[in-house]
């Protein structure tokens, strides 16, 4: 039986999950001043990440580039794993 994680597949959900948060966060905080303190908070990790239009792109560009490369490890070090099992 085959166990293993396609890992790009993995990195691609889950940058993409991540960055569509990250820009609905950001569009709601600049129109209805909603989630500003948790953009405040992710602001000072992704830089540029601001409750505007511009920061709610650059926000889910860094948020891609993040969860990207972190779907990306843990399905290689899942594969790791499984493999010796």
């Amino acid at each position: 039986m085959n166990n293993r994680l396609h890992v790009l597949n993995l990195g691609l959900a889950l940058g993409i999950t991540w960055a569509i948060g990250m820009f609905l966060l950001g569009i709601f905080a600049w129109l209805f001043s909603w989630g500003n303190d948790m953009v405040a908070v992710l602001g000072s990790l992704y830089l540029g990440y601001m409750p505007t239009f511009l920061g709610s792109i650059i926000g889910a560009i860094w948020g891609f580039v993040d969860c990207f490369i972190a779907g990306v490890l843990i399905a290689w070090i899942y594969n790791l794993f499984s493999a010796r099992s």
